[in-house]
């Protein structure tokens, strides 16, 4: 557990006020090139210098942080990547970091209640509970409302609740949203089976998707994206995949590097045998009718 926690009214407003509070003149922002779009306004917004660091690469992480000189440095990644669904190397961030005396914050949008044994996140997942100085979540996501937090030393938090203008002059969540995320932490701690459905679900899905040749880019999170490449065939492969009853999300340039175009998915606890067999079944007929697939 932390110290201290502050509630905002959504996961976006949460980054917002709480990098560009804590980073000032003549700090760095230490920034992976694909953290979340509320992680790059946030940094683009505060007082600090942004230094963005090559994707979950801990090397070039390191060679930013030695050109950065006598200076606080701020570390900001995401958990799990929400295009790639990438796992963050947090071992090894947090060893560079303890290095040049950086912090670290990490964004756990997409691990809360997926992640670790208990559903606690990207620290669970690593065996490295406390061992970050922020960590951030949302309720939008596995707690089925809406709203985020971040999580800290009191300190800390508590200048974050007396400086953050998105946290001063924004709404408090509603006592709806509150009940809703609190009933889902209730169930998540409560009820493991779900999640552990949610993980029988993912293998099952990963494993055919690679079976039949897609290239799922190494996922290992119930965000699996399948790399099509080219724009414009993303999106008749996305049309093909609506057409056969499959909500999917098309990934394009300048949200995935240009060349690198993927169909986005992801999944639930809640998603039968029965629907992802469809998944899988309307991904084969698509793939090979694109020639994405042999």
């Amino acid at each position: 557990g932390r110290e201290a926690a502050l509630t905002f009214a959504t996961g976006f407003m949460t980054n917002l006020g709480t990098i560009g509070t804590l980073v000032g003149r003549g700090e760095v922002i230490l920034c992976d090139r694909e953290n979340h779009a509320s992680i790059i306004d946030a940094c683009r917004l505060s007082f600090g210098t942004v230094r963005k660091f090559r994707h979950n690469d801990t090397a070039d992480l390191e060679r930013q942080l030695e050109a950065t000189g006598d200076v606080g440095k701020f570390i900001v990644v995401d958990g799990v990547f929400s295009m790639s669904g990438d796992i963050v190397d947090l071992p090894g961030m947090l060893s560079v970091a303890k290095r040049y005396g950086a912090r670290v914050m990490v964004d756990d949008a997409h691990s809360c209640g997926v992640l670790g044994e208990n559903g606690r996140g990207t620290e669970e997942h690593h065996h490295l509970q406390g061992q970050t100085d922020l960590i951030m979540g949302t309720f939008s996501k596995s707690f089925a409302s809406v709203g985020g937090f971040i999580a800290g030393p009191k300190e800390v938090v508590s200048f974050v609740k007396h400086q953050s203008r998105p946290f001063i002059f924004s709404a408090a969540a509603s006592p709806a949203m509150v009940a809703s995320a609190l009933a889902a932490l209730d169930i998540m701690e409560r009820e493991p089976e779900h999640r552990e459905r949610l993980w029988r679900n993912v293998r099952k899905v990963s494993t055919a998707l690679r079976e039949l040749g897609f290239d799922t880019q190494g996922s290992r999170t119930p965000i699996i994206p399948v790399l099509i490449g080219d724009d414009l065939a993303a999106l008749h492969f996305w049309k093909r995949l609506f057409e056969r009853g499959i909500f999917t999300t098309p990934a394009l340039n300048p949200a995935v590097p240009e060349g690198r175009a993927i169909i986005r998915t992801s999944y639930t606890a809640a998603h039968s045998p029965e629907q992802l067999d469809r998944v899988i079944e309307a991904f084969a007929l698509t793939g090979r009718e694109t020639g994405v697939i042999a």
